[in-house]
């Protein structure tokens, strides 16, 4: 074959070898404006260690690898004992270790340590989301276990650990540990008061046995799980350990793993409990109550796992057009791919401001600030989820058919999209809890709406969509088909606010024109043309550091 057809031309440099923290201006800025000035540079240099090792080419090869050789389930070992191990390749376990070893599983004890993970989170997903599953399970089970003193001070230092140790060994022969959840069941899904999973108590106080199902549980490996399951008082939160004191193994019949459409280097089981050994964590009937904290935490990293990919689709789609030439120019200079990108930018830098802005109010840990959350959370887990399979799949599309290529990475990213507007309560789940809020929780409401009004009087348009979010809270005839909207409304506007106070002016501009002002189309791409998009454009692009 000649050599002179293969001649290479116009095409791209791989996005590598740069600091992924560095490189994104809307969350270093976040960092600085919501950490103590005495914290800021230990956990600024701590954030830039992490982003040049997430856009590494061995990490990124690390995600390739754990995505190319998925887990395995093994049931049984050579001789017929059954084991119901879960075998993954090495290079998940550098990610997780990496990731543990960063101290991604250790936010509740330090001060700003929210926003410090937050960060960190966003940053290290961007190089392969599916290990973010267990780094995620194993912060938020923090928050339930301290529901019972003698379990937290049991398991808390084990769980907040920077050590990583795989392999199941008893857990109080482990310096670190991870930890899983089963909530949903068959019969169920999101509806987990309608459980069947029985506990049975055992003579020793606080000691079940579980018989039952769990339809999805996730990061089977793990060394003890948060599970729900009906005691004779009702739904009861326990903590299900893999291994007991003893060494034996506990009864964990994994039934096989799920074949799903992303997410696929982590694990996602059907488990099988047949006088399985349980703690119980709370009171009996009152399991909702006590793992709503888990609930809460999960969804607040779905929304951070959802900002950093955007943000990564973002910055491969500016990068490549930053390079690839067509039509007599560089992408990246034509008018309308200019206008795609900023519009792609917006929609990454909103979800950025706000998933730090609800990290900042955990550190808080005021009255106030919870209350803010209870509304907040759910507002953004909606609508941030909601926005990212559709901001991948156009910033894929600026790549052309090399986008669509499984080597550019971004198909990745296309099917990991949808996961987390899934997990933790879907779209119809996350807006009746904010009606649930509204309703129950009137100091709710007031902080959510003292956050937003903090921008008032800065926008006209800001204002024109609080107004109409107002009215709208105010009128209650249908109000349960008409809470997507509702919810979506008040996404925007938190997101609104948060940019007109802490956003350069283009970019607050620019969304508060489309996002807010209506001066937008129905896709990616339809920004005024009179803003500045190159500024905007200019700011998303991964410049190396």
């Amino acid at each position: 074959m000649a050599a002179t057809t293969h001649t290479v031309s116009n095409q791209v440099p791989p996005l590598v070898g740069y600091d992924v923290f560095a490189a994104d201006r809307a969350l270093t800025e976040a960092v600085e404006r919501h950490l103590a000035p005495e914290r800021l540079a230990g956990v600024r240099e701590e954030l830039h260690d992490l982003g040049r090792a997430a856009g590494s080419a061995q990490v990124q090869e690390w995600g390739t690898q754990a995505n190319e050789n998925p887990p395995k389930l093994r049931t049984h070992d050579r001789y017929g004992h059954r084991i119901d191990e879960v075998e993954f390749h090495p290079s998940w376990h550098r990610l997780l270790g990496h990731a543990v070893t960063a101290g991604l599983t250790d936010a509740w004890g330090r001060p700003g340590g929210h926003v410090r993970r937050a960060a960190g989170f966003l940053v290290w997903t961007q190089a392969e989301g599916g290990h973010g599953c267990p780094l995620s399970m194993t912060h938020a089970a923090v928050p339930a276990l301290r529901t019972d003193p003698e379990l937290a001070a049991e398991w808390e230092p084990r769980l907040t650990s920077p050590v990583y140790e795989r392999g199941l060994r008893p857990a109080a022969q482990k310096a670190g540990v991870l930890f899983g959840m089963g909530m949903t069941e068959k019969q169920g899904g999101t509806d987990v008061r309608s459980n069947t999973t029985r506990a049975e108590p055992l003579s020793a106080d606080g000691e079940y046995l579980l018989t039952g199902h769990k339809w999805f549980c996730s990061a089977p490996m793990s060394d003890g799980f948060l599970v729900l399951a009906q005691a004779p008082d009702g739904l009861t939160c326990f903590l299900l350990p893999r291994v007991l004191p003893d060494g034996t193994r506990n009864v964990f019949a994994i039934q096989r793993l799920k074949d799903k459409l992303g997410n696929r280097s982590n694990a996602s089981a059907e488990v099988e409990f047949d006088g399985t050994w349980a703690r119980r964590v709370g009171e009996e009937g009152r399991g909702v109550r006590t793992i709503i904290e888990m609930v809460a935490a999960t969804r607040l990293d779905c929304v951070t796992g959802s900002a950093a990919l955007m943000r990564q689709a973002v910055a491969q789609a500016v990068h490549h057009c930053t390079y690839r030439s067509a039509f007599g120019g560089v992408l990246i200079e034509k008018p309308l791919m200019r206008n795609v990108l900023a519009d792609l930018a917006l929609e990454s830098e909103a979800a950025t401001v706000l998933a730090l802005r609800l990290a900042a109010a955990y550190d808080a840990g005021t009255e106030a600030e919870a209350a803010f959350l209870r509304i907040a959370v759910p507002t953004a887990k909606y609508w941030v989820t909601k926005r990212c399979t559709p901001m991948v799949g156009e910033a894929l599309e600026c790549l052309g058919g090399n986008g669509y290529v499984e080597e550019s990475g971004m198909p990745r990213l296309l099917r990991e999209a949808p996961l987390n507007s899934i997990w933790e309560g879907s779209g119809n789940v996350q807006a009746l809890d904010v009606l649930r809020a509204l309703q129950r929780e009137p100091q709710a409401l007031n902080a959510f709406l003292q956050e937003v009004g903090r921008a008032r009087g800065a926008d006209h348009r800001l204002d024109g969509a609080i107004k109409a979010m107002l009215t709208e809270l105010a009128d209650l005839n249908g109000i349960e088909a008409r809470a997507r909207r509702l919810v979506e409304r008040m996404a925007l506007v938190l997101q609104g606010s948060l940019l007109v106070r802490w956003a350069p002016p283009e970019v607050a501009d620019a969304f508060c024109a489309s996002r807010l002002g209506g001066d937008w189309g129905a896709a990616f791409g339809t920004l005024p043309h009179s803003l500045d998009l190159a500024s905007i454009v200019e700011r998303a692009r991964p410049v190396a550091h």
